[in-house]
């Protein structure tokens, strides 16, 4: 999907454009496998940790940062498996927003399958290694918890 450090590149940008939201560290970035769908290019992953004004909830932050996805020419489809686990210009999640944990239609934080995912948890050492998820569990413990390998800047998992 054309040159993916570019379009990681370009999200940060956006995201350091909204009112209220300053990026305060970066992962590096990984290439990872893919998931599901094997059969396409490797994936760049990168997490950021930002902070948020006090008046910017949870569900205004994930749209904006659906908008950014839009303005980059992502088309969503719901839930369509080509959608979630095919080839996309950027694919923008909300893993965490502090301690806040919620469903609505819109958004589960925590992100409900972050621990499964190596490509989410090794980025995510990165810039928060101290974490800590809800029940108890640490980072560091969830990723014991997987099978995968890293080689420099690649996730197998």
């Amino acid at each position: 999907m054309g040159n993916t450090r570019a379009n990681l590149a370009g999200a940060i940008h956006a995201i350091t454009e909204l009112k209220g939201v300053t990026v305060e560290a970066q992962s590096r970035v990984f290439l990872t496998e893919p998931q599901e769908k094997r059969e396409q290019e490797w994936f760049a992953n990168q997490v950021l940790r930002i902070a948020c004004h006090a008046d910017i909830s949870p569900e205004g932050l994930l749209t904006s940062l659906l908008n950014i996805e839009s303005s980059m020419g992502r088309c969503r489809n719901g839930n369509a498996p080509e959608d979630r686990f095919g080839p996309r210009i950027i694919d923008i999640d909300l893993l965490l927003f502090g301690t806040c944990a919620m469903q609505t239609s819109l958004l589960t934080l925590p992100h409900p399958r972050m621990q499964q995912r190596a490509f989410v948890l090794v980025p995510l050492l990165d810039v928060a290694p101290e974490l800590t998820f809800p029940g108890g569990k640490t980072l560091v413990q969830a990723l014991n918890a997987l099978t995968y390998r890293v080689e420099e800047d690649r996730i197998w998992q």
